[in-house]
C-alpha cells in the first residue's frame, strides 16, 4: 500500500503552481469558495495520531475502505498514550494530524496550555459522551432521582440528584471526586455544565495565578484520567465518577462497576465532539493534501451514517480489533448501534448517540468553536474579559469551513457525493441557529457569547476574574 507511483509525474514548477492556485483560492473564504481543481497531494506518506474512542471512527474508515488511498494518500493509523502526548506531536511535527478534543485547537491557539496554532477543517462527530458514577453513588442518588411510569429512573437525570451526595461528603470533610480527560475537553466541559445546572460547583481555574487545577472554590474535585483507564480508576475507588467518551461507560457496566446516568445527547442534543486537526503550518505547506484528506474524511462519516447506520455492525467489528480500539465487540456495539445501556438491563434506545454525518456534523461551524471558548471563559481559564469580536476573531482563526466547502465540491463534482449532502455554501455562514436543546434550558447563541454567559448563576462573567 506504500506505492510511490504517483511521485514521478508531477513536475516540480507544475506542483508549485498547483500549490500556488490552491493557496489562492482558500484565501478567498468560505463564502467565495469554488471547485478548486485540487492538484496531487504534495505529502502522500501521512501520519495520523488518534485516542482509543469509538469516535476515532472516521479515521479507521477512511483507511480501511480506502479513501486516504483514493486521494493518493498513504497514511499511517497510530494510536496514542494520552491527549497531551498527541497535541504536542502534531505541534513538532511526528505526526501530520490528529484525532482531537474539539477544545485543543483553540486552546493551544489562545496558548492556554501549549502555545501553537492549530486548524481543523473538519468535525468528526456529534454526541458520543457519557458520565458515569460508582454503584455506590448511584444508590445514594437513586432516592433522589424521579420515576417514569414503569418504575424505571426517568430520563435525563439531573445533577441536583446527585447534590445531597456532595453535600454530605463535604459536611464530613472528604473531597468528592471526579474525572474528565483532558481540560480542554469536550467532557470536561459537559461535566461541569451538568453539575452546575445541577447546583454543584465544579470550581475554576486562574491560570494568571498560576493555579491550573480547576478546583478553586469546587464542590466536587474534577481532574485528569486517560480514558482507557477510567473504569479500573472508578473501581479503584480513587475517583466516584467520570465523563468520557465510548466505550468507556459501557464498559463500566459490563464489568459491574459503574451506572452511566446521562449522555451528553442529553445534557446538549447534537453537541460537536471531536475534529481532526493539523498544525497551521502545516495545511498551509500542504494546501492539496489537507483538502485530500478532508474528502476523505467526508466520505467515512457518510458511509458510518449511510442507510439509518446499517453500516454500524461492520464499524464496530473493525474498531474492536486491538489497532483501533480494542474493546469487545459487545461493548462498543452497545452504543454504536443506537443503543445506551444505563443501570444494568436498562438499554434504551438512542438512534443519534454516535451521528458522524447527518445534521451537518462534518460541517466545522464557528458557532462550535464559539462555544467551547465561552465554556473556557466560564470557568476561569480565559483569565479575564473578552468582547465578542475576539471569539469571532479566535473562531475563524482556528476552523476552516473554507477548506471543508473545497473539499466537498470536489467530492460532489466527481460524483461521490451530492450538493444537498452538505449545507448551502453560498449562503453558510458558519454559525447555527440559535440552540435550545440543553438540560437547563439555557439558549445559546453562537454571534452573542458574552450575552449567553451572563444567563448562567454559577461561573465567570462580565469583568470577573478570579
Amino acid at each position: 500500500m506504500q506505492s510511490n507511483v504517483l511521485r514521478s509525474w508531477v513536475g516540480s514548477a507544475e506542483k508549485h503552481l498547483m500549490l500556488l492556485m490552491v493557496s489562492a483560492a482558500l484565501a478567498l473564504g468560505a463564502a467565495s469558495v469554488g471547485r478548486a481543481d485540487v492538484g496531487p497531494p504534495e505529502k502522500e506518506d501521512l501520519k495520523f495520531g488518534f485516542i482509543k474512542l469509538t469516535d476515532m471512527a472516521p479515521l479507521a474508515i477512511a483507511y480501511e475502505k480506502r479513501y486516504f488511498e483514493d486521494e493518493g494518500l498513504y497514511v499511517t493509523l497510530e494510536a496514542q498514550a494520552n491527549w497531551k502526548v498527541l497535541l504536542d506531536r502534531v505541534i513538532d511535527g511526528q505526526l501530520d494530524g490528529a484525532h482531537m478534543l474539539a477544545g485543543q485547537p483553540l486552546g493551544a491557539t489562545i496558548g492556554f496550555g501549549t502555545k501553537a496554532h492549530v486548524v481543523t477543517a473538519f468535525s468528526m462527530d456529534l454526541n458520543g459522551n457519557g458520565i458515569t458514577v460508582s454503584n455506590d453513588i448511584w444508590e445514594q442518588m437513586k432516592p433522589h432521582v424521579p420515576k417514569d411510569a414503569s418504575g424505571k429512573p426517568a430520563h435525563p437525570i439531573s445533577a441536583a440528584a446527585l447534590k445531597p451526595v456532595v453535600d454530605k461528603y463535604k459536611a464530613e470533610g472528604k473531597p468528592f471526586k471526579m474525572g474528565m480527560v483532558f481540560p480542554v475537553s469536550t467532557h470536561n466541559y459537559e461535566l461541569r455544565y451538568w453539575l452546575a445546572a445541577g447546583g454543584i460547583h465544579p470550581g475554576y481555574y486562574a491560570p494568571h495565578k498560576g493555579d491550573i487545577s480547576g478546583q478553586l472554590k469546587a464542590d466536587a474535585l474534577l481532574s485528569v484520567t486517560p480514558p482507557p483507564q477510567m473504569p479500573a480508576t472508578l473501581e479503584a475507588g480513587t475517583i466516584y465518577g467520570y465523563c468520557v467518551g465510548e466505550p468507556w461507560n459501557q464498559q463500566a457496566v459490563f464489568k459491574g462497576i459503574g451506572v452511566p446516568v446521562i449522555t451528553d445527547y442529553e445534557i446538549w442534543k447534537d453537541n460537536p465532539e471531536k475534529v481532526f486537526g493539523v498544525s497551521k503550518d502545516w495545511s498551509d505547506k500542504y494546501p492539496n493534501t489537507h483538502i485530500r484528506v478532508v474528502k476523505a474524511l467526508i466520505r467515512a462519516g457518510k458511509w458510518l451514517d449511510d442507510n439509518n447506520n446499517a453500516n454500524r455492525p461492520e464499524a464496530v467489528k473493525i474498531l474492536s480489533r486491538p489497532e483501533y480500539v480494542g474493546a469487545d465487540y459487545e461493548v462498543i456495539a452497545n452504543s454504536m448501534t443506537g443503543t445506551f445501556e444505563y443501570e444494568k438491563g436498562d438499554k434504551r434506545q438512542v438512534p443519534d448517540f454516535n451521528v458522524f454525518f447527518r445534521y451537518n456534523a462534518t460541517y466545522p461551524y464557528y458557532s462550535d468553536a464559539v462555544w467551547y471558548l465561552t465554556q473556557m471563559r466560564r470557568w476561569g481559564q480565559i483569565a479575564e474579559y473578552k468582547p465578542d469580536t475576539w471569539y469571532m476573531d479566535v473562531a475563524k482563526k482556528v476552523y476552516r469551513p473554507d477548506i471543508y466547502a473545497m473539499a466537498a465540491k470536489e467530492l460532489i463534482a466527481e460524483g461521490k457525493m451530492k450538493a444537498e449532502d452538505f449545507p448551502d455554501f453560498d449562503k453558510e455562514t458558519g454559525f447555527r441557529p440559535p440552540q435550545t436543546e440543553f438540560i437547563d434550558g439555557v439558549v445559546y447563541d453562537g454571534r452573542k457569547p458574552n450575552e449567553y454567559l451572563n444567563k448562567f448563576s454559577i461561573g465567570l462573567k462580565g469583568e470577573e476574574k478570579m
